[in-house]
């Protein structure tokens, strides 16, 4: 097993985080500061419904919303360290226990589900079932996220290590990737007969034509809460709230299950 010759570049590295706002620039902490408005850490796989809904709520409210982008821990450190920000929106709920005692969140809902799901080239040509089992195939090449950077990892590590599998499939992993981004990436490319990562990844326009998504059952794979969570050193609590209100009601859980998501009360 090896990393990935050219890995997505790590958003901890200081305040250079790797996307920012919705033009897609590099937002740097002394620009963040000066400009009102909301700043939302999104991990990557949520960034599509969260941007779209972003661009709706600026209309409405007359503001400004940067997203920063990237692997849910990444995002968190990134945030503790500038100590600015409005809204964390991790892919998984283990980073709110994970960090909760450090005292960075304040009050969060859930607005969706995601899981983790094997992924294949389009049409299955290697004929992959949906079973864990099938990762360790000899005539596969694998993919698995970093359980250090991302949401898509650390839950590749969760279930795995459930069934006590994980030291074997990162073994046999060609490359271990930074998020579900980079995944998709290795798949488009050919890098990878099959993957572990966020179901609805596998809807992306851009991805669809490439990739099928196998769902795995959940006894397996539970589908993991999606929780929007607003930070307590937020400059704008009032109106962050109202985008998390926004993004939880019925207009915010449609673009959700647009994109592939489970909405927050478990439906596609």
């Amino acid at each position: 097993m090896t990393t990935h010759p050219n890995p997505a570049p790590r958003a901890h590295t200081g305040w250079r985080v790797i996307a920012a706002a919705l033009a897609s620039a590099l937002i740097s902490s002394a620009s963040l500061a000066q400009e009102p408005g909301l700043i939302i850490y999104c991990g990557i796989t949520m960034v599509r419904p969260i941007t779209e809904l972003a661009r709706s709520f600026e209309q409405r409210e007359k503001t400004t919303v940067k997203i920063s982008q990237g692997g849910s821990e990444d995002l968190y450190q990134s945030a503790k360290k500038s100590q600015q920000g409005d809204i964390y929106f991790p892919g998984e709920p283990s980073y709110l226990d994970k960090h909760k005692a450090e005292g960075l969140f304040g009050d969060y809902k859930l607005v969706g589900y995601n899981q983790l799901a094997v992924f294949v080239q389009e049409g299955n040509p290697k004929k992959v079932k949906p079973e864990l089992g099938e990762l360790l195939r000899k005539d596969l090449t694998l993919v698995i996220g970093n359980a250090e950077s991302g949401s898509v990892g650390q839950e590749t590590k969760q279930v795995l290590d459930r069934f006590r599998m994980y030291p074997d499939v990162v073994k046999k992993a060609a490359f271990l990737m930074p998020d579900s981004r980079s995944l998709a990436l290795s798949l488009k490319r050919g890098d990878a007969d099959v993957a572990l990562s966020w179901r609805a990844t596998a809807f992306f326009p851009d991805n669809a034509p490439f990739m099928d998504a196998l769902p795995l059952d959940p006894k397996v794979a539970e589908p993991q809460a999606l929780l929007l969570i607003q930070l307590k050193m937020s400059k704008n609590p009032a109106l962050a709230r109202k985008f998390i209100d926004y993004v939880a009601s019925a207009e915010g859980q449609a673009m959700f299950r647009k994109y592939g998501f489970m909405d927050n009360s478990g439906k596609l």
